[in-house]
């Protein structure tokens, strides 16, 4: 998904959402009881979508209906059920489902097929950045049955790791430069003269040493060495990196499973709004990185701040290699999902997707390393 609505006014706008934007406050503790009839109510209704009654969940936890009753009325006034009609049974609300996802026991597991298909996904995947995170947008939408959220940011805001120039004949070298997020720039470089290789690798030994470790900006400037094809070759490098540095793209967006939002909501205008919103690519960053940016991992309803999505919740974690963030996956769907499942495929796709990055950045260095 390549669509991209960024304004002038979009970096203020931002800051003012997380401004506004805070931590959704703790819900209270609940008694032992209770706190097992909404579990049972969240279970069941996520499982059938429909309202659950007194006497499903008095089977499940071993006291009357009565009792169940009496307490899920309780529920309803503390504001964690509601009642959609007046003789039907209880769903979870938005504060509900935070309890629920606050107060889960354990993290959910996926099954050993699907741990065995992220593996061997992982295993296998080969070709660019770009494309290892378009191809994750569709393993973690199949994995969860719901819409997945794949972001690479922007390879200018990521630092150089490695920067070569390699010979590929005596006038044509490639500038190889590999950044922090994982992604591999390549340039041809043309020269109007035979250059050595002893000249390429004093040319490569300078850039590194001002460009390694910092984001490249437009209009950089190299002290000279005195060397004059030396220098020669550094103007033109620096020429190839100042149009990558123009030629960047916005954040890399990538969706997958968009067509499950269909049998996800009943009211067809709820699927439009949320399929033109997720065609609207600052709008998603927006919304995850602002989620992120609260502490969270989970933003249920109302939480997020975006009111077109009020019935959704969203699933997030960054990606982050050598404590570095490189990236941000997510999942979203109905308030009723199944928050343990997940959970679990955002943080094993999330870890092997890191892993994966990881091996793919050591590959790139050491291909690089090879080919002087």
């Amino acid at each position: 998904m390549a669509n991209d609505s960024r304004d002038p006014g979009g970096g203020d706008r931002r800051q003012r959402r997380r401004k506004e934007q805070t931590r959704p406050a703790p819900v209270e503790q609940l008694d032992a009881r209770k706190s097992a009839i909404l579990n049972a109510v969240v279970t069941e209704h996520v499982e059938t979508a429909q309202p659950v009654g007194s006497s499903h969940v008095s089977e499940g936890v071993g006291v009357s209906s009565a009792t169940v009753r009496s307490d899920m009325s309780a529920l309803e006034r503390e504001g964690f059920l509601m009642q959609p009609h007046t003789s039907a049974g209880r769903i979870p609300t938005d504060r509900g489902y935070r309890y629920f996802v606050d107060h889960l026991n354990r993290p959910g597991v996926l099954g050993p097929v699907q741990n065995r298909q992220v593996r061997a996904f992982y295993a296998q995947v080969h070709g660019e950045v770009e494309e290892m995170l378009e191809r994750t947008s569709r393993l973690l939408a199949g994995l969860t049955d719901h819409v997945s959220v794949v972001v690479g940011h922007r390879h200018d805001t990521a630092a150089v790791r490695s920067v070569q120039i390699v010979s590929i004949a005596s006038q044509v070298a490639v500038l190889v430069v590999v950044l922090a997020d994982g992604a591999v720039e390549k340039r041809t470089l043309d020269f109007a003269e035979d250059m050595s290789p002893d000249v390429l690798a004093t040319a490569t030994a300078h850039l590194c040493s001002h460009v390694v470790g910092s984001v490249l900006e437009r209009g950089t400037t190299l002290p000279e060495t005195g060397d004059r094809q030396v220098d020669d070759v550094m103007q033109i490098a620096l020429a190839a990196l100042s149009e990558l540095t123009g030629a960047r793209e916005p954040d890399n967006v990538f969706v997958g499973g968009a067509s499950s939002m269909a049998s996800a909501f009943e009211a067809v205008e709820t699927v439009r709004s949320v399929l033109s919103i997720l065609e609207q690519q600052l709008v998603v960053v927006e919304l995850i990185e602002d989620v992120l940016d609260r502490g969270l991992s989970v933003a249920i309803g109302a939480e997020h701040g975006f009111e077109p999505l009020a019935s959704c919740a969203l699933v997030v974690a960054q990606v982050a290699v050598n404590g570095e963030e490189v990236g941000t996956i997510g999942v979203l769907g109905p308030t009723r999902m199944n928050y343990p499942r997940a959970l679990a495929a955002v943080r094993l796709v999330g870890d092997e997707l890191a892993e994966r990055l990881s091996r793919h950045k050591s590959d790139d260095l050491e291909g690089t390393h090879r080919g002087n």
